[in-house]
């Protein structure tokens, strides 16, 4: 209230954001496996997700082939999404990610739905996440892996000699 105010002029001066802003969402195509949790679980049903079933022929002749589903369309309208982050949170496989982008504004409402395209195009924007604490504990899956490949190589090194 003493300091006089001072009005940061948009276009011409970025503003500064904190690291993990949220701006827009961010799609990491390789790791959706069309589970459609962030669809199901969207309060405002702004993700539209297609997808076709793809049969994968048996490794094994004895085996059954196997089918996936192929990520045929993934967007999302950023005129109905109200930045809630549900979807983010739900994917089990870290699909979706905050990118700190904000300028994506359209002339006309109907270009608001962003495809996958372009939500991977956000990716690169997406901060690192910070780093672990040096102090902390090692995660268990860690430690057990760590453990299984300390025997294995005991176990050629001792084969080897």
């Amino acid at each position: 209230m003493t300091r006089k105010s001072v009005t940061a002029q948009y276009p011409d001066a970025q503003p500064l954001l904190p690291p993990r802003s949220r701006g827009v969402i961010g799609l990491l195509e390789e790791n959706c496996t069309v589970c459609m949790l962030c669809a199901r679980e969207c309060p405002d049903w702004c993700i539209y997700i297609d997808s076709h079933k793809e049969t994968l022929p048996a490794v094994d002749p004895n085996a059954r082939a196997r089918t996936r589903n192929v990520l045929d369309r993934f967007a999302i309208d950023f005129s109905l999404c109200m930045y809630c982050g549900i979807c983010i949170e739900v994917c089990p496989f870290d699909a979706l990610f905050w990118s700190p982008e904000f300028e994506y504004a359209e002339t006309d409402i109907l270009e608001l739905t962003h495809e996958r395209e372009r939500l991977r195009e956000w990716m690169w924007t997406v901060p690192a996440p910070p780093a672990l604490d040096p102090a902390a504990e090692e995660p268990k899956e860690i430690a057990v892996a760590r453990k299984a490949a300390d025997k294995l190589a005991a176990a050629a090194g001792g084969d080897a000699a």
